[in-house]
């Protein structure tokens, strides 16, 4: 999808909600009550994706053993690389920091089918934990936030190698911009992420986090991407399962914050702040943890002020380049079969 297309689409749907048109498109699923899907205890299948292709997509900062604290993984959203969404922020940060992390790269800028990209997120979770001998850490922006949620729903062995999942303004209950773009073809990933789609109804299923792990959503009510994500029906909060969940939009902690999908999981002081909160304690971030000092400040950490606005627009243009994306297709993919009940 082009740039300009797609600020049209975000300006149609904006226009929508304020008309009170399609509100029932606004409360995304909360999962499937036919218990047609998998047990969350059913066993995982294996990996279809060739090894060496798994292997090549992961690449890390350093090696992960003999480490003092959890290694963390960089999962980027639809149509990022791990290069263009955290290279000129959450990796110099982390570097400056002393923090291990390793990112996945997903195919087609992760706008292909995201049951296959959940597959490089099992193998980075293994890979990573078996290496540091520690569990990992999960920071993920947009559907970065949402697909290794697909990995511990449908392979349960990957539950216990995870201690805090981490989502910057995460697409875990889909958006209506999907929904209008969609109604023509578009690349695979936007129809999974359409708010009534199929994957979300299994993504959801059952339960939304799970014993032992810690859930931090970081949102912004100013996101034109992931939309709605302000008031009761707002896609990236979590709501269900036994996981301990925090969910705290940027303007709870900074009233009148203004930033908008993109700067969230790039380069804003107040989601890098709750990012680092939620790693730096036990449990998922709390907001009283968080200084108000943030609200003043133009960026986070690992931004170059003096090359911030080119980096965020070079992102920027890259999400919209169609190039490298997935081709388009007029449905989303069929859900595989391990997703059912067996």
């Amino acid at each position: 999808m082009r740039l300009p297309r797609f600020r049209l689409l975000v300006l149609l749907v904006a226009a929508l909600l304020a008309a009170g048109v399609g509100t029932a498109s606004a409360t995304p699923h909360r999962g499937s009550a036919t218990g047609e899907f998998a047990s969350l205890d059913q066993r995982g299948p294996r990996l279809s994706v060739p090894t060496a292709d798994l292997q090549r997509s992961l690449r890390c900062n350093g090696r992960l053993d003999k480490l003092k604290r959890d290694p963390i993984l960089l999962v980027p959203g639809t149509t990022l690389t791990p290069e263009v969404n955290f290279d000129w922020n959450y990796q110099r940060a982390f570097d400056q920091a002393g923090r291990r992390w390793c990112s996945v790269t997903l195919p087609f800028d992760a706008t292909g089918d995201i049951q296959v990209a959940g597959e490089y997120v099992v193998h980075a979770l293994r890979t990573m934990s078996t290496q540091a001998r520690r569990d990992v850490d999960v920071v993920g922006f947009s559907q970065g936030g949402m697909v290794p949620r697909w990995a511990l729903r449908f392979w349960p062995d990957t539950r216990a190698l995870v201690d805090d999942v981490i989502g910057l303004s995460p697409s875990n209950h889909g958006t209506l911009v999907a929904d209008i773009a969609c109604r023509r073809p578009c690349n695979p990933s936007f129809h999974q992420q359409a708010s009534r789609s199929r994957f979300l109804q299994a993504l959801n299923s059952g339960a939304e986090t799970f014993a032992g792990i810690d859930y931090t959503v970081a949102y912004t009510n100013t996101d034109e991407v992931v939309v709605p994500n302000v008031g009761p029906g707002a896609s990236s909060p979590l709501r269900t399962g036994k996981g301990r969940i925090a969910n705290i939009a940027l303007q709870e902690v900074c009233p009148g914050h203004v930033a908008d999908h993109f700067q969230i999981g790039s380069s804003d002081a107040v989601g890098y702040a709750l990012v680092a909160d939620a790693l730096d304690h036990e449990g998922p971030a709390k907001r009283a943890r968080i200084s108000p000092l943030v609200c003043a400040q133009p960026f986070q950490p690992g931004v170059n002020p003096a090359t911030a606005v080119p980096d965020f627009l070079e992102m920027v243009a890259y999400a919209g380049n169609p190039a490298g994306n997935a081709p388009d297709v007029p449905a989303e993919p069929p859900l595989k079969p391990y997703v059912f009940r067996r």
